[in-house]
Protein backbone atom coordinates (compact mmCIF):
# COMPACT_ATOMS: atom_id res chain seq x y z
CA UNK A 1 0.00 0.00 0.00
CA UNK A 2 2.70 2.15 -0.44
CA UNK A 3 2.70 5.28 -2.44
CA UNK A 4 -1.42 5.35 -3.39
CA UNK A 5 -1.96 7.80 -5.56
CA UNK A 6 -5.67 7.31 -6.00
CA UNK A 7 -8.40 4.25 -4.90
CA UNK A 8 -10.91 3.00 -7.36
CA UNK A 9 -13.75 1.29 -5.75
CA UNK A 10 -16.03 -1.38 -8.10
CA UNK A 11 -19.59 -2.60 -7.63
CA UNK A 12 -19.50 -5.98 -9.28
CA UNK A 13 -23.08 -7.35 -10.84
CA UNK A 14 -23.54 -4.76 -13.91
CA UNK A 15 -20.10 -2.89 -13.34
CA UNK A 16 -17.29 -4.96 -13.07
CA UNK A 17 -18.58 -8.65 -14.09
CA UNK A 18 -20.33 -9.53 -17.62
CA UNK A 19 -23.24 -10.83 -18.55
CA UNK A 20 -22.57 -14.25 -16.94
CA UNK A 21 -21.22 -12.60 -13.56
CA UNK A 22 -17.74 -13.15 -15.16
CA UNK A 23 -14.50 -11.05 -14.99
CA UNK A 24 -12.67 -11.02 -18.35
CA UNK A 25 -9.25 -10.91 -19.27
CA UNK A 26 -9.88 -6.86 -20.22
CA UNK A 27 -10.59 -6.09 -16.77
CA UNK A 28 -7.69 -8.38 -15.40
CA UNK A 29 -5.71 -6.20 -17.48
CA UNK A 30 -6.74 -3.02 -16.28
CA UNK A 31 -6.71 -4.04 -12.92
CA UNK A 32 -3.19 -5.10 -13.32
CA UNK A 33 -2.87 -1.30 -14.95
CA UNK A 34 -3.99 0.52 -12.26
CA UNK A 35 -1.79 -1.27 -9.37
CA UNK A 36 1.42 -0.35 -11.54
CA UNK A 37 -0.17 3.32 -11.63
CA UNK A 38 0.16 2.86 -7.93
CA UNK A 39 -4.23 3.11 -8.02
CA UNK A 40 -5.60 0.66 -5.21
CA UNK A 41 -8.32 -1.30 -6.71
CA UNK A 42 -11.08 -2.44 -3.95
CA UNK A 43 -14.44 -4.10 -4.65
CA UNK A 44 -17.24 -2.26 -3.22
CA UNK A 45 -20.13 -5.12 -2.82
CA UNK A 46 -23.14 -6.81 -0.64
CA UNK A 47 -21.89 -10.29 -1.27
CA UNK A 48 -19.09 -11.51 1.36
CA UNK A 49 -15.71 -12.88 0.64
CA UNK A 50 -16.73 -16.53 0.73
CA UNK A 51 -18.41 -15.57 -2.85
CA UNK A 52 -16.15 -13.49 -4.45
CA UNK A 53 -13.13 -15.89 -3.78
CA UNK A 54 -12.82 -16.39 -7.95
CA UNK A 55 -13.68 -13.21 -8.32
CA UNK A 56 -11.14 -11.55 -6.75
CA UNK A 57 -8.68 -14.19 -7.87
CA UNK A 58 -9.16 -13.67 -11.50
CA UNK A 59 -9.20 -9.76 -11.35
CA UNK A 60 -6.46 -9.63 -8.95
CA UNK A 61 -7.93 -7.34 -6.56
CA UNK A 62 -7.44 -8.56 -3.17
CA UNK A 63 -8.77 -5.93 -1.29
CA UNK A 64 -12.55 -5.08 -1.01
CA UNK A 65 -15.58 -3.58 1.12
CA UNK A 66 -17.79 -6.44 0.85
CA UNK A 67 -21.57 -7.06 2.83
CA UNK A 68 -22.49 -3.60 1.94
CA UNK A 69 -19.80 -2.21 4.46
CA UNK A 70 -20.07 -4.20 7.13
CA UNK A 71 -16.67 -6.01 6.62
CA UNK A 72 -13.12 -4.74 5.06
CA UNK A 73 -10.33 -6.47 3.94
CA UNK A 74 -7.25 -4.73 2.67
CA UNK A 75 -4.46 -6.96 0.89
CA UNK A 76 -5.72 -10.22 2.22
CA UNK A 77 -6.42 -8.73 6.04
CA UNK A 78 -8.97 -8.17 8.11
CA UNK A 79 -9.10 -4.40 9.08
CA UNK A 80 -12.92 -3.69 9.88
CA UNK A 81 -15.54 -5.81 11.00
CA UNK A 82 -19.30 -4.75 12.65
CA UNK A 83 -21.19 -7.58 13.51
CA UNK A 84 -24.97 -8.26 14.55
CA UNK A 85 -25.64 -9.35 18.29
CA UNK A 86 -27.22 -12.79 18.56
CA UNK A 87 -30.64 -11.37 19.85
CA UNK A 88 -30.83 -9.43 16.89
CA UNK A 89 -30.25 -12.39 14.58
CA UNK A 90 -33.27 -14.15 16.90
CA UNK A 91 -35.47 -11.57 16.03
CA UNK A 92 -35.21 -11.05 12.58
CA UNK A 93 -35.08 -14.67 12.31
CA UNK A 94 -38.56 -14.36 14.17
CA UNK A 95 -40.24 -12.46 11.87
CA UNK A 96 -39.11 -13.77 8.57
CA UNK A 97 -40.60 -17.07 9.84
CA UNK A 98 -44.05 -15.13 10.71
CA UNK A 99 -44.17 -13.94 7.05
CA UNK A 100 -43.03 -17.23 5.46
CA UNK A 101 -39.66 -16.25 4.67
CA UNK A 102 -36.21 -17.61 4.73
CA UNK A 103 -33.16 -15.79 6.03
CA UNK A 104 -29.64 -16.32 4.70
CA UNK A 105 -26.80 -15.11 7.81
CA UNK A 106 -22.93 -14.04 6.08
CA UNK A 107 -19.36 -13.76 7.68
CA UNK A 108 -16.38 -13.07 5.77
CA UNK A 109 -15.72 -17.11 5.41
CA UNK A 110 -19.47 -18.44 6.30
CA UNK A 111 -22.83 -18.50 4.61
CA UNK A 112 -25.99 -20.52 5.85
CA UNK A 113 -29.69 -19.93 5.55
CA UNK A 114 -32.85 -21.27 7.64
CA UNK A 115 -34.53 -23.08 4.52
CA UNK A 116 -34.47 -23.88 0.82
CA UNK A 117 -37.74 -22.69 -1.50
CA UNK A 118 -38.15 -21.95 -4.71
CA UNK A 119 -37.35 -17.88 -3.82
CA UNK A 120 -34.06 -18.77 -2.28
CA UNK A 121 -33.14 -21.20 -5.65
CA UNK A 122 -34.11 -17.84 -7.17
CA UNK A 123 -32.10 -15.57 -5.43
CA UNK A 124 -29.23 -17.06 -5.95
CA UNK A 125 -29.56 -18.08 -9.84
CA UNK A 126 -29.75 -14.69 -9.95
CA UNK A 127 -25.90 -13.86 -8.86
CA UNK A 128 -25.17 -17.34 -10.44
CA UNK A 129 -24.66 -19.07 -7.46
CA UNK A 130 -26.07 -21.95 -5.22
CA UNK A 131 -28.19 -21.69 -2.11
CA UNK A 132 -25.98 -22.16 1.11
CA UNK A 133 -26.75 -24.69 3.11
CA UNK A 134 -28.88 -25.08 5.39
CA UNK A 135 -28.15 -24.63 9.16
CA UNK A 136 -31.15 -23.95 11.86
CA UNK A 137 -28.78 -23.99 14.84
CA UNK A 138 -28.52 -19.99 16.46
CA UNK A 139 -25.66 -17.63 15.47
CA UNK A 140 -24.50 -17.33 19.26
CA UNK A 141 -21.53 -18.88 18.46
CA UNK A 142 -20.54 -17.47 15.25
CA UNK A 143 -19.75 -13.98 13.89
CA UNK A 144 -22.85 -12.55 11.66
CA UNK A 145 -22.14 -9.92 9.90
CA UNK A 146 -25.15 -9.52 7.06
CA UNK A 147 -28.69 -11.03 7.06
CA UNK A 148 -30.32 -11.78 3.77
CA UNK A 149 -33.97 -11.72 3.37
CA UNK A 150 -35.03 -13.91 0.83
CA UNK A 151 -38.65 -12.42 -0.27
CA UNK A 152 -40.35 -10.98 -3.24
CA UNK A 153 -42.20 -8.64 -0.83
CA UNK A 154 -42.69 -7.51 3.06
CA UNK A 155 -40.08 -4.60 2.61
CA UNK A 156 -42.41 -2.20 4.57
CA UNK A 157 -42.75 -4.83 7.24
CA UNK A 158 -39.15 -4.81 8.04
CA UNK A 159 -39.28 -1.08 7.89
CA UNK A 160 -41.47 -0.56 10.35
CA UNK A 161 -40.23 -3.37 12.70
CA UNK A 162 -36.52 -3.00 12.33
CA UNK A 163 -35.99 1.03 12.29
CA UNK A 164 -32.29 -0.12 13.74
CA UNK A 165 -30.85 -1.68 10.45
CA UNK A 166 -31.33 -1.11 6.36
CA UNK A 167 -32.15 -2.73 3.63
CA UNK A 168 -31.15 -2.53 0.30
CA UNK A 169 -33.53 -4.71 -2.12
CA UNK A 170 -30.94 -5.76 -4.58
CA UNK A 171 -33.00 -8.13 -6.92
CA UNK A 172 -36.79 -9.19 -6.91
CA UNK A 173 -35.61 -12.17 -4.36
CA UNK A 174 -33.74 -10.61 -1.52
CA UNK A 175 -33.08 -7.77 0.41
CA UNK A 176 -29.53 -6.95 2.03
CA UNK A 177 -29.89 -5.98 5.99
CA UNK A 178 -27.17 -4.16 7.93
CA UNK A 179 -27.37 -2.08 10.54
CA UNK A 180 -28.41 1.51 10.19
CA UNK A 181 -25.82 4.07 8.88
CA UNK A 182 -23.52 0.86 7.12
CA UNK A 183 -23.59 0.87 3.39
CA UNK A 184 -20.65 1.23 0.99
CA UNK A 185 -19.86 4.79 1.60
CA UNK A 186 -19.52 4.01 5.29
CA UNK A 187 -17.04 1.20 4.15
CA UNK A 188 -15.48 4.04 2.55
CA UNK A 189 -15.16 6.51 5.29
CA UNK A 190 -13.92 3.54 8.02
CA UNK A 191 -11.40 2.22 5.71
CA UNK A 192 -9.53 5.26 5.58
CA UNK A 193 -9.77 6.14 9.30
CA UNK A 194 -8.96 2.71 10.56
CA UNK A 195 -5.70 2.68 7.86
CA UNK A 196 -5.12 6.72 8.20
CA UNK A 197 -4.72 6.41 4.56
CA UNK A 198 -3.64 10.13 3.20
CA UNK A 199 -6.55 11.93 1.19
CA UNK A 200 -6.31 10.75 -2.46
CA UNK A 201 -8.43 11.03 -5.12
CA UNK A 202 -11.35 8.38 -4.75
CA UNK A 203 -13.01 6.87 -8.02
CA UNK A 204 -16.51 4.99 -7.48
CA UNK A 205 -17.81 2.99 -10.18
CA UNK A 206 -21.31 1.33 -9.83
CA UNK A 207 -25.20 0.77 -11.58
CA UNK A 208 -27.25 0.39 -8.82
CA UNK A 209 -28.82 1.78 -5.70
CA UNK A 210 -26.56 0.49 -3.02
CA UNK A 211 -24.01 2.27 -5.20
CA UNK A 212 -25.63 5.95 -4.49
CA UNK A 213 -24.13 5.92 -0.57
CA UNK A 214 -20.63 4.44 -2.08
CA UNK A 215 -20.77 7.87 -4.67
CA UNK A 216 -21.67 10.08 -2.15
CA UNK A 217 -18.05 8.92 -0.07
CA UNK A 218 -15.72 9.42 -3.24
CA UNK A 219 -14.79 12.08 -5.01
CA UNK A 220 -15.32 10.91 -8.68
CA UNK A 221 -18.43 8.92 -9.80
CA UNK A 222 -18.66 6.89 -12.52
CA UNK A 223 -22.22 5.10 -13.39
CA UNK A 224 -22.24 2.61 -15.72
CA UNK A 225 -24.37 3.35 -18.98
CA UNK A 226 -26.52 0.79 -17.84
CA UNK A 227 -26.99 1.97 -14.42
CA UNK A 228 -30.44 3.19 -12.59
CA UNK A 229 -31.26 6.44 -13.51
CA UNK A 230 -31.10 7.84 -10.15
CA UNK A 231 -27.37 6.79 -9.90
CA UNK A 232 -26.62 8.88 -13.49
CA UNK A 233 -28.31 11.67 -12.38
CA UNK A 234 -26.05 11.72 -9.37
CA UNK A 235 -22.63 10.66 -11.16
CA UNK A 236 -19.52 13.02 -12.62
CA UNK A 237 -19.42 10.76 -15.61
CA UNK A 238 -21.48 8.13 -17.93
CA UNK A 239 -19.42 5.81 -19.26
CA UNK A 240 -20.19 2.53 -21.44
CA UNK A 241 -22.13 -0.43 -20.32
CA UNK A 242 -20.88 -3.00 -18.35
CA UNK A 243 -20.98 -5.61 -21.44
CA UNK A 244 -19.21 -2.95 -23.45
CA UNK A 245 -15.90 -2.38 -22.25
CA UNK A 246 -17.42 0.43 -20.01
CA UNK A 247 -15.06 -0.06 -17.12
CA UNK A 248 -11.70 0.43 -19.35
CA UNK A 249 -13.38 3.19 -20.98
CA UNK A 250 -13.57 5.16 -18.14
CA UNK A 251 -10.12 4.12 -16.42
CA UNK A 252 -8.83 5.55 -19.85
CA UNK A 253 -11.18 8.93 -19.80
CA UNK A 254 -9.63 9.62 -16.21
CA UNK A 255 -6.32 8.95 -16.99
CA UNK A 256 -5.86 5.90 -14.67
CA UNK A 257 -4.41 3.37 -17.41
Amino acid sequence: MENIQAVAFFDLDGTLLNEKSQITQEITTAIQALKENHVLPMIATGRTLVEIETIMKDSGIDSAIVMNGQFIQVEGKSVYSNEFTPEECAKMHMHVKQLGHEISYYNDRHIWCSGHNEIVTNAYKFIHSKPPVIDTTNSENRPVNMMLVLSEDGDEHYLEHFPEMTFYRNGPYSIDTVRKGVSKGSGVKNLFQTLNLPKVPTFAFGDGINDLALFDACEHKIAMGNARIELKERSSYVTKNNTDGGIVHALKHFDLI
